[in-house]
């Protein structure tokens, strides 16, 4: 690929002007610049020489997206197209900025998350940008580790490489990673759609908690992943490496160290999970795949269940039912819980409630609507929402408007505005 000469200049659809900068990066389909994008500064994506089968349907597909616009702000969308000529084109988004580093430097031990909150918001913000996805009536072409980056300070995400990204029903022509795709694509039995996203987001997670592939034991350590191979490990024959049932496809020592280190620490319900996800039945029959929600809840509990042991591990536990400190084997000791409707959260110094906790069937983990502090030997729970609350201790109830605290005691009840919650 010859590359666009520092200062070029290129016309858009926009009828903006672009003014070509340094080269960030390049891969199979195209490179990325740095450009002066009418006075901002942007990303260029430029492709060129034979990258496509039909580039006039792919360059339909860019046009289309960008009429219909990003699913949220955490997608790095395509906001402006070149002219076509020919082969030649390429797209405007928005930059990576630097703090947010590459999904596969996190796989390979190069960049690490600076706490286990800032790895469940991971999980949670990619398993929100693909439920967004899914709901603005889009599905991944071409998923891979290099679609995501991420803030390792807080977990934040930023979803790129959205070219492939089409409307149901429609193919962008781009075949994609095996490592990711539903094993029908592998086997060429189905083209992608919101079933077989449902199984990559199953992958991507995975990977995230284990630093390796749910399918890739013994039977991908082959001298030679050729295509045959390829296609019966991900494709026509897809073993589980944790599967209950069937141990031969189990994780190697010395090879897949991620898996056998992480999986242990795992909770019980998350283990189950991608049991279910990566079972036969639902590797064989998409219909019954996990949906983008029940990840969603699943990992908003794990972010309310994070404790730190007086020993200095962090680890999950459920308070009602609370398991020993992998570290010290001492049981955890909570003086309170909330128990809301759907989750039980460990009161602690760090403890907070979000819209998801305090809204009827809201799966809203970002907007902050309480916050704990240790107080006289006990916690105080603060109001940070926008809603008046009111806490009935003993037969008697009083509000608890914004900005207002109160002091916390078994078995007060907190009615949100919006959903209740009792202390425990």
């Amino acid at each position: 690929m010859m590359d666009l000469p520092n200062g070029y200049l290129i016309p858009t659809k926009k009828f903006k002007k672009v003014i070509v900068g340094k080269k960030r990066g390049e891969g199979g389909q195209g490179a990325v610049y740095e450009v002066n994008y009418d006075g901002k500064h942007k990303a260029l994506k430029w492709y060129s020489g034979k990258k496509f089968r039909n580039p006039d349907k792919f360059y339909e597909n860019l046009e289309n997206n960008i009429k219909k616009g990003k699913p949220t702000k955490a997608f790095l969308w395509p906001e402006d197209l070149t002219d076509h000529a020919g082969e030649a084109f390429g797209y405007i988004m928005d930059l990576r900025p630097p703090e947010y580093k590459d999904f596969s430097k996190f796989l390979i031990g190069k960049e690490a998350f600076a706490s286990v909150t800032a790895m469940v918001n991971t999980a949670l913000h990619i398993t929100a940008g693909f439920r967004a996805l899914h709901n603005s009536g889009y599905s991944y072409q071409d998923l891979n580790d290099g679609n995501f980056f991420i803030n390792p300070k807080n977990g934040d995400v930023l979803i790129c490489d959205n070219d492939n990204v089409s409307e149901y029903g429609k193919n962008s022509g781009i075949a994609g990673k095996a490592r990711y795709m539903a094993p029908e694509i592998v086997a060429k039995k189905a083209n992608p759609d919101i079933k077989t996203d449902r199984f990559s987001l199953s992958v991507v997670l995975f990977l995230l908690w284990t630093h390796n592939h749910p399918l890739e034991g013994k039977n991908g350590c082959p001298v030679c992943m050729d295509a045959e191979h390829e296609k019966r490990i991900y494709g026509t024959n897809p073993v589980f490496i944790f599967d209950p049932d069937d141990d031969s496809n189990r994780p190697v020592q010395g090879i897949h160290k991620g898996a056998i280190a992480h999986w242990r620490l795992l909770p019980e319900y998350l283990k189950q999970e991608f049991i279910k996800a990566f079972s036969t039945e639902l590797m064989s029959e998409p219909s019954k795949r996990i949906i983008d929600q029940e990840w969603l809840r699943l990992f908003i509990r794990m972010r309310g269940e994070i404790y730190k042991c007086a020993c200095g591990e962090v680890y999950f536990t459920d308070p009602e039912n609370p398991n020993p400190c992998p570290e010290c084997k001492k049981a955890a000791a909570f003086p309170f819980y909330i128990k809301t409707r759907r989750y039980n959260l460990p009161m602690h110094q760090r403890a907070k409630l979000y819209a998801c906790h305090t809204e009827k069937d809201s799966d809203d983990f970002e907007t902050l609507t309480g916050e704990a502090a240790a107080k006289d030997g006990g916690f105080e729970l603060k109001n940070v929402s926008a809603k008046n609350w009111t806490v009935t201790d003993r037969e008697s109830s009083s509000p608890l408007v914004p900005g207002a605290s109160v002091m916390l005691k078994k078995n007060m009840v907190i009615n949100f505005g919006g959903d209740t919650a009792e202390i425990k």
